[in-house]
């Protein structure tokens, strides 16, 4: 797959996840009975989007660090919860990992490249 490919999975997970988040949080499985701050965790995927989104590899860099907090919550939640938090914990993991491979596959394959001379 060439750079454009894992650039667009890369930005779709990563808009999906968000949703996903604000949606969990918000309305679908809440901490609290009407939501939490936890939809917070939203907006802070929102800071790398438009770099992403770009192709900026800096911002790809820095995300593949930042989405492993995601990854984390994630698989936490999806060995304690249960219910519709649980599968939503599920699918959290699941686009936190696919983000994570993608953006490194992009960082891979945008790097410039040596000829090897001295």
């Amino acid at each position: 797959m060439n750079a454009t490919r894992w650039q667009t999975l890369t930005s779709a997970s990563l808009i999906a996840l968000i949703f996903l988040c604000l949606a969990w949080e918000g309305w679908l499985a809440p901490l609290r009975p009407g939501g939490s701050w936890l939809t917070l965790k939203a907006a802070v995927l929102l800071l790398p989007l438009f770099g992403i989104l770009r192709g900026k590899r800096y911002t790809y860099k820095w995300l593949s660090l930042l989405i492993q907090l995601y990854l984390l919550e994630g698989l936490t939640r999806a060995t304690s919860d249960r219910g519709l938090a649980q599968w939503l914990a599920v699918g959290e993991t699941l686009l936190a990992m696919t983000v994570f491979v993608a953006a490194i596959l992009y960082i891979r394959s945008t790097r410039p490249q040596t000829t090897g001379e001295n």
